[in-house]
C-alpha cells in the first residue's frame, strides 16, 4: 500500500480550513435557526456562509496553501451549507404547505447541488475561465435567502405559501446543472482609464445595498440569476442573425 502522508498535494493548512469550517459552521447554524422557525436568521446565517465560503479560496492561494485535502473538505462543507440548508429553510418557510410536491422540490434542490458540486470538482481547477458552468451553488443559495429577507421587509415574518417560491425552487435546481455561463468574479476586469468611474459606481452600490439591504440584496441576487440566460439568449440571437445575414456581393 502506498503512503500518500508525504505527499504536497495532501498537506493540511489550518488557516484556510478554519474558513471553510466557519462556513459549515454558519450553514448548520441556519438549519437549527430554520427547525426553530427563525427564518431571518437562518437566510442571515446561509449569506455569511457565502462570504466564508469565498474568503477561503482566496486565502488558500493568498498563502499559498492549496491542496487536494482543503478542496475536497470545501466541497463537502458546501454541500450542508449550500445544499442541505437552504433546502431545509425553503421547506420549512414556504414548501411544507405544498405538501408531496414541496418536499419533492427540497429533495431536488439538494440532489441537484450534489451533482453541480461533483462536475465542478471533475472539471480542471486551473482552468483561466472567468466563467462559472452553471449558477454557482452558493449563488443559489443566496437567492433563497434574498427572497426571504425580502418577504420579511414586506412584513411577512412566518410561513410563505406563493407558487411562484415553490418555482423559484425548481429553477434554481435546473440553472445549477444548466450550462449557462456565469461570471466567477475571479478576477475584476481591465477598465483601464474607468478606474475612477468605477471606483465611484462601486461606492453607490455600497450606499444603496447598506441604505435598503433587504431589498438590494434580492435584486442583485435576482439580477446574476437572470444573467446565465440573458446571455445564452444574446449569444444566440448573435449566431442567427450572422447565419441568417446575406452575403455581400461584388460587382464585376
Amino acid at each position: 500500500m502506498t503512503n500518500n502522508s508525504h505527499n504536497p498535494d495532501n498537506r493540511f493548512y489550518p488557516l484556510p480550513c478554519m474558513f471553510t469550517l466557519a462556513s459549515l459552521f454558519c450553514g448548520f447554524y441556519s438549519i437549527v435557526s430554520s427547525v426553530n422557525s427563525e427564518f431571518k436568521t437562518a437566510a442571515v446565517a446561509i449569506l455569511v456562509a457565502a462570504i466564508f465560503d469565498a474568503l477561503d479560496g482566496r486565502v488558500a492561494r493568498l498563502t499559498n496553501s492549496t491542496s487536494q485535502f482543503g478542496a475536497e473538505l470545501d466541497s463537502l462543507c458546501d454541500m450542508v451549507s449550500f445544499g442541505v440548508s437552504p433546502a431545509v429553510l425553503a421547506y420549512l418557510w414556504a414548501l411544507h404547505p405544498y405538501g408531496r410536491y414541496g418536499w419533492l422540490a427540497a429533495f431536488l434542490y439538494v440532489a441537484m447541488t450534489s451533482l453541480r458540486l461533483a462536475r465542478f470538482n471533475c472539471m480542471d481547477s486551473e482552468s483561466d475561465s472567468k466563467n462559472f458552468v452553471g449558477l454557482p451553488c452558493p449563488a443559489a443559495a443566496a437567492m433563497v435567502s434574498a427572497a426571504v429577507l425580502f418577504t420579511h421587509f414586506l412584513g411577512i415574518t412566518g410561513e410563505v405559501k406563493h407558487i411562484s417560491l415553490l418555482l423559484l425552487v425548481y429553477l434554481l435546481s435546473y440553472l445549477m446543472v444548466s450550462t449557462h455561463a456565469y461570471y466567477s468574479f475571479k478576477e475584476l476586469p481591465d477598465f483601464k482609464m474607468k478606474r475612477f468611474q468605477v471606483l465611484v459606481g462601486f461606492l453607490l452600490l455600497f450606499v444603496l445595498v447598506a441604505a435598503e439591504a433587504q431589498i438590494m440584496i434580492f435584486v442583485l441576487f435576482l439580477i446574476y440569476l437572470a444573467s446565465g440566460p440573458g446571455y445564452a439568449l444574446i449569444k444566440k440571437l448573435k449566431s442567427t442573425k450572422n447565419t441568417t445575414m446575406p452575403m455581400k456581393k461584388h460587382k464585376p
